[in-house]
């Protein structure tokens, strides 16, 4: 029996969370799966910029790169529905929480430290882990951010295992949402 999509297409799907929680390969995953456009603000920054996301922080500050993406964002929620990988900090400003939560329906991928951690020990292109304990700032990141992601529509626990895990938890959450929002009008 097909998995039950229904009224999943007819809104922008946004995922929020942490660097490491699968934002990317989740959100390339559930647009294939939905059959739906998939873009990833932080490349679309780049692509804006002209700069690494690491280049425009270092050049411009974070405050010019928060406006900066929730500009990109705004935009690329504005037409047709689409799924959205959001930066790790782009649900942080409220101006940008409270476009995506109107426009979009938030899914955060909540994760734990280690699991985050291991993930994002693969590359070295987080600006904000360029400390000498990285560990400590994740733990600090998810002290004062986990409230903020909690004010997303939908929250995800990461799945341990394949992506397929998660990406099918993230459906089945979706729908959950939307059977919620039906019942509620």
């Amino acid at each position: 029996m097909p998995p039950n999509y229904t009224g999943l297409q007819n809104r922008t799907i946004a995922l929020v969370g942490l660097m490491g929680a699968g934002k990317t390969t989740i959100g390339r995953r559930l647009a294939r799966e939905l059959n739906m456009p998939f873009y990833d603000s932080d490349d679309e920054i780049i692509k804006a910029s002209g700069r690494s996301v690491a280049g425009y922080f270092f050049d411009h500050g974070e405050e010019a790169f928060r406006d900066g993406e929730r500009r990109v964002i705004e935009r690329l929620i504005s037409d047709q529905p689409i799924i959205l990988a959001t930066g790790g900090g782009a649900f942080i400003p409220e101006k940008t929480r409270r476009i995506l939560n109107d426009k979009a329906t938030t899914v955060w991928l909540k994760g734990d430290l280690d699991t985050l951690m291991k993930r994002v020990k693969r590359t070295d292109h987080r600006p904000l882990l360029q400390v000498a304990n990285p560990r400590a700032k994740m733990q600090e990141l998810m002290d004062v951010r986990y409230p903020i992601y909690a004010k997303a529509h939908i929250t995800v626990p990461l799945v341990k295992g394949p992506h397929k895990r998660t990406l099918a938890a993230v459906i089945k959450a979706l729908n959950a949402h939307n059977a919620a929002q039906k019942t509620d009008i």
